[in-house]
């Protein structure tokens, strides 16, 4: 069976991975990982977010995985003597130093997409050195893969889902450029993801865009879309990849919940030998759910060709509205009492999060104030009864569709 990998930037984003059947998650800690910006927990909370995926049968890795000085290393390797002490079940790393040290530790190590792996060779090298698994370069094709599969003396994982960065490998220096942000050191600050255009001394303007898009506006070439291969399941299990990787560390737990659910569902579907008799209905539904959290469009990246469509920005069609907090919640009636700073009408849907809760939606059928049914409520408490458990101190938002704005 395929693994599927889940990403989170802090315990909600865990809790929705977990909830949703994700069979590992990958968190990042402060100083080490590619999310530096938006994606860090501290070291302490890696032993709490280990026991609760072991206590649930899921993995924990780790990521380690920028470009780092002797200072760092000198740091790194006082980390390693804790996550080893809190059972993290691999480290994901692409510098070498950082290998070597690691190397002297028992925690299993996966190197990183960003050590650029494009043939077996480089596989059998760095097997020598320890790794035990590899996340080959988003370059390679679907054929690529099988080829190295074929031959792969270590496990092989790919991204199937999420952003895809314009430089090979992410190994990119616009941050740098513009403002001396490293990249290659977490802290992308997503030039690529403007508009632009190239002007000559002459004044003549090159528009970065589409020929039939020629729009200053739109100039997005260097704004790839979102990779989505969910259609595409049954071919990426048949070529024997070990993992499938969902991109999305600096995402809301949200899109955690609904991306690795889909995911889950779809590989499901396939390992019970039901995809030829329900994909076609399931398939829509899933693309549906997977358009409405954050993305920039679909793509199926470099699996089958060369991408050439950009990317118009987030393409989600809702959004989340701060509406309120869960105060309370009575397990026997399973109503939660809210109290709400923001207007809450019945069949308004909305999404609970808390670190154990992880993210879940429900529509709204019914509320109560000391004990009377009402139909609409603003800045009031009031009762909820729900489908799902939730918990004291749990953030509460309003599901609101773009178009209804």
């Amino acid at each position: 069976m395929v693994e599927l990998l889940a990403p989170a930037r802090d315990k909600r984003s865990v809790s929705a991975a977990i909830n949703n059947n994700a069979d590992s998650v990958y968190v990042g800690i402060t100083d080490y990982n590619m999310r530096a910006n938006v994606a860090n927990i501290e070291i302490e909370d890696i032993k709490d977010i280990s026991e609760q995926c072991h206590d649930n049968g899921k993995k924990l890795y780790v990521c380690t995985n920028t470009i780092v000085s002797d200072n760092q290393i000198e740091k790194y390797k006082k980390q390693l003597v804790k996550l080893e002490e809190y059972d993290v079940d691999a480290l994901i790393i692409s510098d070498m130093g950082m290998i070597n040290v690691a190397n002297k530790h028992s925690i299993p190590l996966h190197l990183s997409v960003q050590a650029n792996i494009t043939n077996t060779e480089a596989l059998k090298l760095y097997k020598e050195l320890g790794v035990t698994r590899a996340v080959l370069s988003r370059e390679l094709s679907l054929e690529d893969i099988k080829r190295i599969k074929k031959n792969s003396p270590i496990e092989i994982e790919t991204f199937v889902h999420g952003a895809m960065c314009v430089a090979i490998s992410g190994r990119c220096f616009l941050s740098s450029y513009f403002y001396d942000r490293n990249a290659n050191c977490g802290e992308c600050l997503q030039p690529c993801r403007q508009e632009w255009k190239i002007s000559s001394t002459e004044g003549k303007a090159l528009v970065l865009s589409q020929p039939e898009c020629n729009d200053i506006e739109k100039s997005r070439l260097l704004s790839p879309r979102d990779m989505c291969m969910i259609e595409h399941i049954p071919e990426l299990i048949d070529a024997g990849i070990d993992a499938f990787k969902l991109e999305g560390r600096a995402r809301a737990p949200d899109y955690v919940s609904t991306v690795t659910k889909c995911y889950s569902d779809a590989i499901r579907l396939y390992e019970n030998n039901q995809w030829d008799e329900l994909s076609a209905e399931l398939l829509p539904k899933w693309k549906n759910e997977l358009k409405s959290v954050f993305n920039r469009g679909f793509d199926t990246g470099f699996y089958f060709r060369t991408p050439k469509d950009t990317s118009y920005d987030n393409q989600a069609t809702y959004k989340k509205v701060d509406i309120g907090q869960v105060t309370n919640y009575y397990k026997k009636i399973n109503v939660a009492e809210i109290k709400l700073w923001d207007m809450l009408e019945v069949n308004d849907t909305i999404i609970i999060q808390g670190n154990k809760t992880g993210s879940v939606t429900e529509k709204v059928s019914s509320m109560q104030i000391d004990g009377k049914s009402v139909e609409k409520v603003v800045n009031d408490s009031v009762g909820i009864k729900l489908e799902n458990v939730v918990r004291e101190n749990d953030h509460v938002y309003k599901k609101v569709l773009l178009d209804e704005e």
